[in-house]
């Protein structure tokens, strides 16, 4: 009977690189939007760096970040969000973040880039934000 019990309790767990992130885009507005959801660290750095370069290449310098989905953010993932950022500006294009939360993404509080890089609630505030 123990034996049941302890095999109905084993929990297949996904492989971790296949579900550490998940990038979605879409344009609003004419400017590109990535959702990004799970992990932005080093074990995803690669995707996340491939993924908006081929959203730059196709759409241009402008960018929206929804961060609303990501559970943790290391100090690497912010580095490239700063480099896309600084990207963005020497291109004169438009560049936000949106739905960034505090407990997920501390590393931006600590490095004091939560009060320089362009934080929106919602991405209709950054949009209207873009037309200023």
């Amino acid at each position: 009977m123990r034996q049941e019990a302890a095999r109905r309790r084993v929990v297949t767990v996904p492989d971790r690189a296949e579900s550490a992130l998940t990038l979605t885009s879409a344009v609003a507005e004419g400017v590109p939007v990535v959702r990004v959801g799970g992990i932005l660290d080093a074990t995803t750095r690669q995707q996340f760096t491939d993924r908006l370069a081929e959203i730059a290449d196709e759409h241009g310098p402008d960018l929206v970040l929804d961060l609303a989905g990501v559970t943790f953010m290391d100090s690497r993932a912010l580095g490239l969000i700063v480099h896309h950022w600084q990207r963005t500006m020497a291109a004169q294009g438009h560049f936000a973040l949106v739905g960034v939360q505090y407990s997920n993404s501390k590393v931006m509080w600590v490095t004091g880039l939560a009060q320089r890089l362009p934080l929106y609630d919602t991405l209709e505030e950054a949009l209207t934000a873009f037309q200023s």
